[in-house]
């Protein structure tokens, strides 16, 4: 069955990647459904020609109204997710309370994951599709003071590699992009969660996180090598497109160092070059 051009449903679209890719995606002839979390946001993305839903991966209502009014526009058919929605909790492990971490993994692991799911069976009923994860550079290694969202992008790396098996011979085949630094509101949005959940006056580490909150408040590129996000579109249209996707794509230089140094380093060395490259939360 041939799938070009199909329908595809992206989380996170209001900026950065999912923005991107539901424009790029849309030029290229693909229909696309754009979600975004905020009603602000569903509504600026169908002023500029989307056909978008508002889908909040934290609220499991949110995901079944959105997945039933795209399958209604859609005569019940999808040909590709593109789980892009996601949001980093900064903060030292020893300062993350229970119902922060729970937060994390609500947006980047179990609304994820429960949106595939309800995906999936719509891909079995039309013979095939894909499901394409965005995951990060810390879903391969972890810096300090990132400990949340880089257990929440670890998480999605091995339930995805267990779907990916699970769905051997389904006709579905399943993704990940591992991007580094992106252009995007990611920062700015991190910035807004640690602000809002980290108490830094009453913590240990407090120094470090002063300089934390300068890279966060940064304009511009904080670390080198950043990308634009047409960088990630470019991997997202392979994985539609080609007849053997990649089970991984990385993006960026450091994705890619990172990756091959953690396959040949001493686990002590890797520490230290970790520690150097995010130790004091600055980079």
């Amino acid at each position: 069955m041939n799938f070009k051009n199909g329908s595809v449903l992206i989380t996170g679209c209001s900026t950065g990647i999912g923005h991107c890719a539901a424009i790029g995606l849309a030029r290229r002839g693909y229909r696309v459904f754009a979600a975004a979390r905020k009603l602000d946001d569903v509504r600026a993305l169908q002023a500029i020609g989307l056909e978008s839903v508002q889908l909040d991966l934290a609220d499991s209502a949110s995901i079944h109204r959105a997945v039933d009014e795209v399958l209604s526009r859609s005569a019940g058919r999808l040909y590709a997710l593109f789980n892009n929605g996601a949001y980093g909790q900064p903060g030292a492990v020893e300062d993350l309370r229970r119902e922060v971490l729970r937060e994390q993994f609500e947006t980047n692991l179990f609304g994820t994951v429960e949106l595939t799911n309800l995906i999936i069976p719509v891909m079995r009923a039309q013979g095939g599709g894909r499901i394409i994860q965005n995951s990060s550079v810390l879903g391969l290694v972890a810096l300090p003071y990132r400990g949340a969202y880089t257990a929440s992008k670890y998480a999605l790396e091995g339930i995805t590699d267990t779907l990916r098996l699970e769905l051997r011979g389904s006709g579905i085949r399943v993704c990940l992009i591992e991007p580094g630094p992106v252009e995007s509101r990611f920062r700015a949005n991190s910035y807004e969660a640690y602000r809002r959940n980290i108490d830094a006056n009453r913590s240990l580490h407090c120094d470090r996180y002063r300089a934390m909150e300068r890279r966060l408040a940064k304009a511009g590129a904080a670390v080198p090598f950043t990308l634009p996000p047409d960088a990630v579109l470019e991997k997202v249209i392979h994985a539609l497109e080609s007849r053997r996707p990649r089970m991984r794509y990385y993006v960026t230089v450091p994705t890619h160092l990172f990756a091959t140094l953690k396959r040949f380093l001493p686990g002590r060395w890797m520490d230290r070059l970790l520690v150097a490259v995010g130790g004091d939360g600055s980079k």
